[in-house]
Formats: C-alpha cells, structure tokens, sequence
C-alpha cells in the first residue's frame, strides 16, 4: 500500500498530469494522420524528453503510445484510411457505417472498445509483470543470451513473406551497435581511423532517420498528385448501454487475445486485431453482417488492439526486453532516464512500477474524453496537405536529432538511417529488427561474454541449463518451421501433379 500511494504521489504533480494530458491529445493527433502512427510519433517526440524529470517523460511517452494505436481508428472510419496499421481492421466495419450517416456512433462504439481494452491490457500488465520479474530472478547470462537471440527470432519471423530479410535486417541492426568501443576490451571497432566513430551509432539519431526520415523519402517517391481528402460528417454518439449487453462476450474474447498477443515478441496490435476480427465473424452474435457496418467488428478490432499496450509492457518491465519498435523506444527512454528495466526494477524502484501502472490507467481513461470531445476536431487534421504535413516531420525530426547532444555528426547519422531505412523498405527489408538488434545487441554481447567466462569458454555448457536450452528449442523451431512449410507445400504440389 506505500508503494502504490507513493506512486500515486509520482503522477500526481502538474508536470504528470499536464504530460499525461500532453501525450494522449499528441498521441490521438498522430494516430488520426494518416502514415505517422506510434512509431515515428514517439521517434520525434523522444529527444525532446531528455531533459524532463522521469515521471513526466514516461508519462508523455506512454500517452502518445495508447493515444496513436486509438487514433488511428477516427481516420479509418471517417475516411476509409486507417491511421496506423493497428486500425487497418477497423476500416471493414468503421467506414460502412460512416457511408451511411452513422460515423459518430462508430467513433464510440470504437472509443468505448479501445479505452476497455486499454484497462485490461493495464490489469494483465499489473498482475504479469512482476510474477515474470520474480521468475526471471533465476536467470543468469546464459538465459538473458538465449532470451536476447529468441526475441530476435521473434521479430525476424514474423516479417511478412520474408523471414530471410528480416534475419538480414537484424544482422545489420547487431552490426551497427558494435561500432565504436568494445566495453570489455577496451579497442576500437569499426572506426576506420575516426575519433567521432569512437562514441558509436547513437540509437536515437538512427531511429529518427530509418522511420521518421525515411517516411518522407518513402512519400516524396511515390505520387506527387496532391489527394482530396473528403470527410463525412463527423461527431461523437455513445451506443446504448442495452446493445453492449449481447457483445460483453465478445469484447472479453477480443481484449483477452489482444493481451496475449501483445506479450509476445514481434506480433503487434494489428496481428492482434485481425485475430479478433477472424474470431468475431466466427463466433459473434451478428457475424454475418461484419463487414457491412457491424459494430461487432469495431468492438473486436479496437479493443482487441488496444489490449495490446498494456501487455506489450510485460516483457520489457519485467525482463528488459522489448518486443517491438514502440517498446524498443519506450525501453530507451527508461534507460535515459536511469531506469533498468528487468528484475531490479521491481526490486528497487517498484514505486516508478506503479506510477507506470496508474499512468496507463489515466491514460486510457483519459483517452475517452479526448475522443468525445476531440473527434471533429481531429478529422480536420486530415485536411493537412500532404507536402505541409512531411515538411513538419521533418523539422521535428531534424531538431530531436540535433538536440540530444548537439553534435552535428548526429545529423549525419540521422540522414544517413533515412537514406538507408528507404532503400532497405523500398526493397522490402523490414525495419523493426533493424531496430530490435541495435537495442539488444550490447545485452547479447554482454551475456554471452559473461556466460563464457562462467562455462570456461564451454558454449556448449549453455545447453546444460533448462531455461536456455528451452529457449533455443524453441529459437530453433521457429527457424527450421519456415524451410518445413516449404518442403511440405512442395511436396503437396508434387503430389497433385
């Protein structure tokens, strides 16, 4: 009970509040236009969050994530254009519904289903996070090792049609975060002779570049045709408490697999929606009208999507180890702020632990009024010319880069990812591991320096303890499964020709 009133005593400040308020209109806003989205949102807001106190930037970081997964909904409704790829579910059921009049009572249909799912996802992180923490006190180097190539694995298998890629994509991620000084050894690597390259990569100029800058190369490649935007009427109109009666069941389905998927590495809201949605037209009350303008559809989607956030939190609270870009970035800003997530978080500063918890709560609470209040103002957000929009991210970003350290070799860095991050999607690599493998990759190198030293330079002493050996059954699994598939498919066309 102290430590929850002392959490409660972190939050309640002007600077939190006003942070929690700040991050989820911000958050709501980016989400709403269309191509920013959670990632690059957070991306540009980073920087600026360094010279806050702890609270406050945890708290401006995590509106801003739980505002642009339930922003995106608005723009899918409204205009057939999800805001973020977490909404893309959304726009089956969303836009119907606003073709024929009703686009304020789909915005709350999907205002009420994102905040539920939003709180579940609190209540599965609250009850989660530490039985994992505890479980993890019993890991040593060689586990956090096996861990780090597992949620590697995780994000490479899950890229879409192109495991190889994304093997590649993580491999470069890994490379990248050895440049500069071996923290053990003392020597230079990879510096080819130059005293900046010494300081190494700096993550948060790289990842400014590969999603930020390399969105507006991605834009001003593609069609230079300006697109009207047309907008249907838009307000805010709650459902009937009676029609949520007959969907409780559903909206417990949809919010419990969001969680789920959310605790696992690589998978993501709009996995989690789609997977709700798939259940919904199985199993709904009304699944033969989904996709014609069925609220079941929203409710499904939105808090299945929204249960992630709060799940996705569990590992990287519990074992510092995040599973996506977004907590990836969420990771960076604790360990800005002299937070070590894992197991010493709980242990020696469980009261920030439960200021996280309650700003998630507030969050998500908050999001209903902002969406109440805030939808037709947001939609008018959407007739931002496209050019206008691209030129203010790139000012944000350029300003976040530069303001970290005031070194100009920042800017190179940050344009350089941008170049990079375009060719590498324009060829379709994907960026996440990229990214995965450069905030993992000092973890990795560390624990498997440190488990040699404790096997005597054995690796094979590694697959002596049952945790890590799990871990790399299972890493194995997911690499072997791909080329099996493969081999079965063949073996199918084989017999039917």
């Amino acid at each position: 009970m102290d430590v929850f009133l002392l959490g409660l005593e972190h939050i309640l400040t002007f600077s939190a509040l006003l942070s929690i308020l700040a991050g989820t209109i911000l958050g709501v806003a980016v989400g709403v236009l269309p191509g920013l989205g959670s990632v690059i949102g957070i991306t540009m807001i980073l920087p600026f969050t360094f010279s806050m106190d702890q609270i406050p930037a945890l708290a401006l970081m995590l509106g801003i994530y739980c505002g642009s997964v339930y922003g995106g909904s608005i723009s899918a409704i409204v205009i057939n254009t999800p805001g973020t790829p977490q909404a893309a579910a959304t726009a089956l059921d969303g836009f119907p519904m606003a073709q024929r009049g009703d686009a304020d009572l789909a915005i709350g249909w999907a205002t009420v289903a994102s905040v539920l799912g939003g709180l579940f996802s609190v209540l599965v992180l609250i009850i989660a996070a530490p039985q994992l923490a505890a479980f993890s006190l019993n890991f040593t180097a060689i586990e956090y090792f096996a861990l780090g190539i597992f949620a590697l694995i995780c994000i490479a298998n899950v890229s879409r049609g192109a495991m190889a890629k994304g093997l590649l994509s993580g491999a470069i991620g890994l490379f990248l975060a050895t440049i500069g000084v071996d923290h053990v050894t003392g020597d230079m690597r990879f510096t080819f002779g130059n005293f900046e390259m010494t300081a190494g990569i700096s993550l948060i100029p790289a990842i400014v570049g590969l999603f930020a800058l390399s969105e507006v190369f991605i834009r001003a490649s593609e069609s230079t045709q300006v697109k009207e935007v047309i907008t249907h009427k838009v307000g805010f109109r709650l459902p009937a408490l009676s029609e949520w009666t007959p969907r409780l069941w559903l909206l417990l389905k949809s919010c419990t697999i969001g969680s789920f998927v959310g605790t696992l590495p690589g998978t993501g809201a709009a996995t989690a929606a789609f997977i709700a949605y798939g259940e919904a037209k199985r199993s709904a009350p009304n699944k033969e009208k989904l996709g014609i303008g069925e609220p079941d559809g929203l409710v499904s989607a939105e808090s299945a999507n929204n249960a992630v956030t709060g799940s996705a939190m569990v590992p990287t609270l519990a074992l510092g180890i995040p599973g996506d870009p977004v907590t990836a970035l969420m990771l960076g800003t604790f360990i800005v702020h002299g937070l070590t997530p894992g197991p010493r978080l709980f242990t020696e500063n469980l009261d920030l632990v439960y200021a996280v918890f309650l700003i998630l709560v507030l969050v998500n609470v908050l999001m209903f009024f902002v969406g109440a209040l805030g939808a037709q103002l947001f939609t008018r957000a959407l007739r931002v010319p496209e050019p206008l929009l691209m030129a203010m991210v790139t000012v944000i970003a350029i300003v976040g880069a530069y303001g970290v350290r005031g070194n100009p070799l920042d800017l190179a860095t940050a344009f350089l990812a941008g170049v990079g991050g375009f060719v590498l999607r324009k060829a379709g690599f994907p960026l996440a591991p990229l990214v995965i493998g450069m905030v993992l990759s000092q973890m990795i190198e560390n624990s498997l320096r440190q488990g040699l030293l404790l096997t005597r330079g054995s690796f094979l002493a590694f697959f002596e303890r049952p945790i890590a050996l799990t871990l790399f059954m299972v890493t194995a699994a997911m690499l072997l499964w791909p080329l099996v598939r493969y081999v079965r498919e063949r073996e199918q066309k084989e017999g039917k020709s």
